[in-house]
């Protein structure tokens, strides 16, 4: 994407990061899939299911969306509704991308703030998956480094709204 609207929110640096989050986002689908295939083969063509599969299937889930969000961010290739562009004009539009960008910042940074605590407990106490004994610590902190890197990017969009200004295009 070439938008020039967001000069320091599409850095060099963001980028690779970016690429980088997507590449182990895009395995952890690659396991995921996997992990599904198997499962359903072994249960219904074998009679016997994958013990502890669900888990696998949950821990790569938490990687593949926290890591995919700051890439989906960056590239704004997130779900995004227009219905009411017209009627508010460029001014609501500014303000909606201010107040957008502003909540959701403030609510990934919450995120990673409880992700940081739950780490924390994980690693003191061992916490891990129940069937595999899957130690649960690492999955924190790829939630914290995913909704952390999400709000940088938000935070950056940001900055480059409030300095393009209201007549910035569409």
């Amino acid at each position: 994407m070439s938008d020039s609207r967001y000069e320091l929110a599409r850095s060099a640096h963001a980028g690779r990061v970016v690429r980088l989050l997507t590449l182990i986002s895009s395995l952890s689908l690659g396991v995921l899939l996997a992990a599904t295939f198997a499962g359903v083969i072994m249960r219904y063509v074998f009679g016997a299911p994958i013990l502890g599969g669900n888990e696998i299937v949950q821990l790569a889930s938490v990687v593949l969306v926290m890591l995919a969000m700051p890439g989906a961010a960056y590239d704004e290739i997130h779900v995004r509704v227009d219905v009411l562009d017209e009627k508010i004009g460029p001014w609501g539009r500014f303000a909606g991308d201010i107040l957008s960008r502003c909540i959701s910042a403030y609510l990934l940074t919450m995120l990673a703030w409880r992700s940081w605590a739950k780490l924390a407990d994980a690693m003191e106490y061992g916490d891990a998956t129940n069937m595999l004994r899957i130690p649960l610590w690492p999955f924190y902190g790829l939630l914290l480094l995913g909704a952390a890197l999400y709000a940088a990017v938000l935070l950056f969009q940001l900055i480059d709204i409030l300095r393009a200004g209201v007549g910035r295009s569409e």
